[in-house]
C-alpha cells in the first residue's frame, strides 16, 4: 500500500500540490527579476516579464530543443549579440547579467523546459516583432 501511494504522489503530485520543479527554480532563481504574470504597473519592472521573453524566444526559436539550449546558453552567457529582445528593452533594462555561480546546468536545463512548457500564457499578446520578423504560432 506504501509503494503504491509513494508512486501516485511521484506521478500526480505537481497536479495535486502546486509547483512542478521548473517553476520552484524559477520562483527561486528567477523571479526576482522576472514577472510569471503580465504586469499591470511597467514603472517598477528591473527586467522584461517572462511573458514577453518567451514569446520572443518562441518566434525566434520555435523548435523546443533549440529554445532550450538557447535559454541555457543566454542565462549563463549573456551578449547583446545574442540578445532576442528588442533594442530598446536592453536600453532600458541593460543586459541580462550572467547567472553564472547562481543556477546549475541541471537547474537551468529543468526551468528552461519549464518556461519552454508554459509561456508565453494562452492569450498572451506581446507589442511588436522583437527581433526576428516572424509571428508567434
Amino acid at each position: 500500500m506504501k509503494i503504491a501511494v509513494l508512486v501516485f504522489l511521484s506521478l500526480f503530485g505537481v497536479a495535486l500540490f502546486g509547483s512542478s520543479e521548473g517553476e520552484k527554480i524559477f520562483d527561486e532563481k528567477c523571479m526576482a527579476c522576472h514577472l510569471k504574470t503580465v504586469p499591470t504597473d511597467t514603472s517598477n519592472l528591473v527586467a522584461p516579464a517572462v511573458n514577453g521573453v518567451m514569446r520572443h524566444v518562441k518566434m525566434e526559436y520555435p523548435k523546443k530543443s533549440v529554445g532550450v539550449a538557447f535559454i541555457a546558453d543566454y542565462v549563463i552567457n549573456p551578449t547583446k549579440e545574442k540578445a532576442i529582445c528588442k533594442a530598446q528593452k536592453i536600453q532600458r533594462f541593460g543586459l541580462m547579467p550572467s547567472q553564472k555561480g547562481n543556477i546549475t546546468k541541471k537547474e537551468l536545463q529543468i526551468v528552461a523546459n519549464w518556461l519552454f512548457d508554459n509561456y508565453p500564457t494562452k492569450g498572451f499578446k506581446g507589442r511588436g516583432m522583437g527581433r526576428g520578423a516572424r509571428s508567434f504560432k
